[in-house]
């Protein structure tokens, strides 16, 4: 599984949330899409991201690179200080990790 972190820097009184939900509802349709998150900066109300959760790398490629997707952040430019920032992660799995401490 991937994990891709699209981090947000907004103007102020920057409303971001309509872009978010036009960006998940057109994700949710391309294969390998699995979830979806929309979350802003405890500390920094000016940072939001969207947290996507998807099968394989190559889906999200496909999703990053369509042009629906550049269309929308073409839309949104004028809400935003800088570019969106983008971080793709691999899911390392956990199934083999074990305790190694000392019991009480």
């Amino acid at each position: 599984m991937i994990k891709v972190i699209e981090g947000y820097e907004l103007k102020e009184g920057a409303d971001i949330q309509p872009v978010f939900l036009k960006l998940r509802s057109y994700a949710m349709t391309l294969p390998g899409f699995i979830s979806a998150e929309h979350i802003r900066s405890a500390k920094d109300t000016s940072i939001a991201a969207l947290l996507y959760n998807w099968e394989k790398l190559e889906d999200w490629d496909a999703w990053e690179s369509s042009k629906l997707r550049q269309q929308i952040l073409q839309e949104v430019e004028t809400l935003l200080v800088s570019k969106p920032r983008v971080t793709v992660y691999t899911v390392m799995p956990t199934s083999a990790w074990t305790y190694t401490g000392q019991k009480s």
